[in-house]
């Protein structure tokens, strides 16, 4: 399994997964420009694409969408005006080609978004982004992955710091919201183990967190957990940078 996280962030979200004879892409947005050299730039081919994934409907997530309109579209929420729209629901379970997809229900002020666990290759792929709190039930499903993609959208002080009108920073910091660093540190404690190899920290907010914040508090929160953390590859993602986890 290979994992190109080709855009993450309030400008546009984007994530390619491949084996060796399939890809599928989790949700499609950015810009037209950004995108299609992103997919170029990994050597990927829009009409080589097996399937689309989509979380929600929010325009970060899918602004391209008419760009793959082609293909089989996965999603919970709804997208209107397509052929090949499939619907899914939370804990369903699915295969395109040689990866097999759980769908996970998410807390967040879109109707309907999901994250989705991915396995392939004897691998599996935790993708969690755009949700206020992930519940005890969830959980169960998230446990030892091999790899994490994991929203850590703001820092709680610099969030407040920010010239944000309040109701925009009271709905951030929601259950409808997004996870601030320490709860993305504290839930990602509970679900490693052993098994794990990488942890990204997605959808970080450009205005109200910085990877090096996001990086320090889940380092810290390990060392108080006495998780051996050292023997995880921890990274942040930023908006437009290719981010790459190779498994193959």
């Amino acid at each position: 399994m290979q994992v190109d996280l080709l855009c993450s962030g309030s400008k546009g979200n984007s994530c390619l997964i491949r084996t060796k004879n399939s890809s599928l892409l989790i949700d499609c947005g950015s810009t037209k420009k950004y995108l299609m050299n992103a997919l170029g730039s990994v050597n990927q081919r829009v009409d080589d694409l097996n399937a689309l994934l989509v979380t929600h409907a929010h325009t970060d997530h899918v602004s391209q969408l008419k760009h793959f309109r082609h293909l089989p579209v996965y999603s919970y929420c709804d997208l209107k005006d397509l052929d090949n729209h499939r619907i899914v629901r939370p804990l369903q379970e699915f295969d395109v080609n040689e990866f097999h997809v759980k769908v996970i229900s998410l807390s967040h002020d879109s109707p309907n978004t999901v994250g989705y666990v991915i396995y392939a290759d004897g691998k599996k792929l935790v993708y969690v982004t755009d949700t206020g709190y992930v519940s005890n039930e969830v959980k169960t499903y998230l446990e030892n992955a091999d790899y994490y993609i994991f929203e850590s959208n703001h820092d709680i002080e610099t969030l407040m710091n920010t010239n944000r009108p309040m109701f925009l920073k009271q709905r951030i910091l929601g259950d409808s919201g997004h996870l601030n660093n320490l709860d993305a540190s504290s839930n990602l404690a509970s679900l490693i183990n052993s098994k794990t190899k990488e942890i990204v920290l997605a959808h970080i907010s450009e205005e109200a967190n910085d990877p090096s914040i996001a990086l320090k508090c889940i380092h810290d929160h390990f060392l108080k957990k006495d998780l051996p953390y050292r023997g995880v590859n921890i990274r942040a993602a930023k908006q437009h940078e290719i981010l790459t986890i190779k498994s193959f």
